[in-house]
């Protein structure tokens, strides 16, 4: 009601062209964003317009809901379908505009390098809410310098300064609003890990140093963008260490040691009658499902 009070045009609109009334395909974002992003020339301009295009989608999203128009499964596909065509189409502009300043990353043979992201949670199990946080790890294929510019990066370099400009595209509070609260958290090594890894050195990481909390997490992940070759070579990377070939006891152990953490943490904070947390609440289900999936 506050959307639609604030921006009656906008919301005109969106009464007129039947929008309410539709159950969009897979790739409706994707092709009405990218007519809307045809004419962007810059950063800022990119924010504005992704602000606008998500204010007018959300409030579709959240009438059909509201209304009882859209099933529930459709309105966590179409919150997390939004949030993938932001991704897609923002990183798209982000990286031309990168690589005009600082040349194209490339691998060993030449061949240009894109960002490859993996959405985690909720946005990988297309579950998102209205409210719900992105969650994402950012990669890419091979170290290797950009060409073309003045002077050369590393692709490490270069990812990292695209990573940045991606999270405040989508994630920063502006005039217009934000698209999408950005967590990074989930990524090796945390907070204190680096920003973007390549595969070889996310392959390392995951083999010597992956937790068990990292494994459920995995159940969850999708590739959201990058080459396609480049995305199935990653899923097939992290495969092993997500679904173990053997299975010992110690893994049954180390289900049982997390799931009495879980526990102990949320009688400490004296949640146990949350609805998300507590005893058979969301997180309990989502944790007895992902451990049968796991085994």
């Amino acid at each position: 009601a506050e959307q639609c009070s604030a921006d009656p045009a906008l919301f005109q609109q969106l009464v007129e062209s039947g929008d309410l009334a539709k159950s969009y395909d897979a790739d409706t974002y994707l092709q009405r964003l990218q007519q809307q992003l045809a004419e962007v020339s810059g950063e800022e301009q990119l924010s504005q317009q992704l602000r606008i295009f998500r204010r007018r989608e959300m409030i579709r999203i959240v009438w059909r809901d509201f209304t009882r128009s859209a099933p529930m499964l459709e309105t966590t596909r179409d919150a997390t379908l939004l949030a993938e065509a932001c991704i897609v189409k923002a990183l798209d502009i982000l990286h031309r505009h990168l690589c005009t300043q600082l040349g194209t990353p490339v691998n060993s043979l030449g061949e240009e390098q894109r960002l490859v992201i993996i959405a985690m949670g909720k946005m990988g199990a297309y579950e998102l809410n209205i409210s719900s946080d992105i969650d994402l790890i950012f990669a890419y294929p091979e170290a290797g310098q950009t060409q073309g510019a003045a002077r050369s990066i590393s692709n490490q370099e270069f990812f990292v300064r695209l990573g940045q400009q991606l999270i405040a595209a989508i994630d920063r509070q502006t005039a217009d609003g934000f698209v999408f609260r950005v967590d990074m958290r989930l990524r090796p090594y945390g907070q204190s890990g680096a920003l973007v890894l390549n595969f070889a050195a996310l392959e390392e990481y995951y083999l010597t140093q992956g937790r068990d909390w990292e494994r459920y997490a995995m159940v969850k992940a999708r590739v959201v963008s990058g080459d396609p070759a480049e995305a199935q070579a990653l899923q097939q990377m992290l495969q092993p260490f997500t679904y173990r070939k053997y299975l010992d006891f110690g893994v049954f152990e180390s289900i049982r040691d997390l799931k009495s953490k879980i526990e102990t943490e949320v009688r400490r904070n004296g949640r146990d009658q949350n609805v998300k947390v507590g005893r058979g609440g969301i997180r309990e289900i989502e944790f007895i499902v992902q451990s049968m999936q796991l085994l």
